[in-house]
């Protein structure tokens, strides 16, 4: 098992001597080159010429979490795309939003899907959020050189904390900074250029032992409040039928909320504005 040629079914050393858990140390030995944070650098400052995504919202609620995402990347001043995706689920009890330099945000999404899926075949067991948290902001270290050089990443983790104390919220949320820093937020957190507008709004609105439908409510309302100040973060658009990406995560798994779901709290939303200006 630990020869130096060849092992066996033509499998080269590296894929049969690990026996670690994390699928990132083993690509490290096998193919460097391959990890987002291996590869050379630009001389120059390289954040404007990549998309970027921009403003992340998640909320806690009675029951689990909640995650959102606007839809638009931007370029500069431009609007690189209208319908990108940047909540994912990392598995089937946590999800993650990007923000920052969407190319390498994705990639470092499905690595780290990757990761933790690697970690439950050989360990038989599903990593506790805590370590799911840790091994992301482990992945998010690794691209700071990249960051240095104005691409940064910048995700939001939550998920369903099997393991919760009796009488405790299940719903975690974890957001980090460019160097790994990792810190558990309590009720609610963003990031993203509307990261500001959002949380003002959540402030407002969020309280403890909200209901499902009532955070989600709260969530779309904090993006639409962030895209009404934000260039960069991308309001409903009824004529595009694109609308916030969000997840539902709790005892039963993490849930993606339909366009029509979404669309009808975002349409209650503007209804209300709307009445309200005109009553102004």
């Amino acid at each position: 098992m630990t020869q130096s040629h060849t092992g066996r079914s033509g499998f080269p050393p590296a894929y049969l001597d690990r026996v670690g858990s994390s699928f990132t140390d083993f690509l490290a030995q096998a193919a460097p080159d391959l990890l987002p944070g291996r590869r050379p650098l630009p001389s120059v400052h390289a954040g404007d010429l990549t998309p970027h995504g921009t403003t992340i919202v998640s909320v806690t609620y009675d029951g689990g979490v909640l995650m959102g995402g606007d839809r638009r990347a931007t370029m500069g001043n431009l609007i690189s795309s209208r319908d990108i995706e940047k909540v994912y689920p990392a598995d089937t009890w946590s999800v993650i939003g990007i923000a920052g330099a969407a190319g390498i945000a994705i990639e470092m999404v499905r690595l780290y899907q990757v990761e933790l899926e690697h970690y439950e075949k050989i360990e038989g067991l599903t990593l506790s959020l805590d370590g799911k948290a840790n091994r992301l902001a482990q992945m998010i270290r690794g691209n700071l050189g990249a960051a240095l050089q104005g691409l940064a990443v910048v995700p939001l983790f939550a998920g369903f904390d099997l393991d919760a104390a009796p009488g405790a919220s299940p719903g975690r949320i974890f957001s980090y900074d460019v160097t790994g820093g990792n810190y558990e937020e309590r009720g609610y957190a963003a990031v993203g250029s509307g990261s500001l507008f959002a949380r003002n709004s959540l402030k407002k609105t969020w309280r403890p032992g909200l209901s499902g439908e009532d955070a989600t409510r709260s969530l779309v309302e904090a993006l639409y409040d962030a895209a009404d100040d934000d260039s960069a973060t991308g309001g409903p658009d009824p004529v595009r039928r694109l609308y916030p990406i969000v997840y539902r995560v709790d005892a039963e798994g993490a849930v993606r909320l339909t366009d029509d779901e979404v669309a009808a709290v975002a349409k209650t939303i503007v209804d209300e504005r709307a009445a309200a200006e005109g009553q102004g």
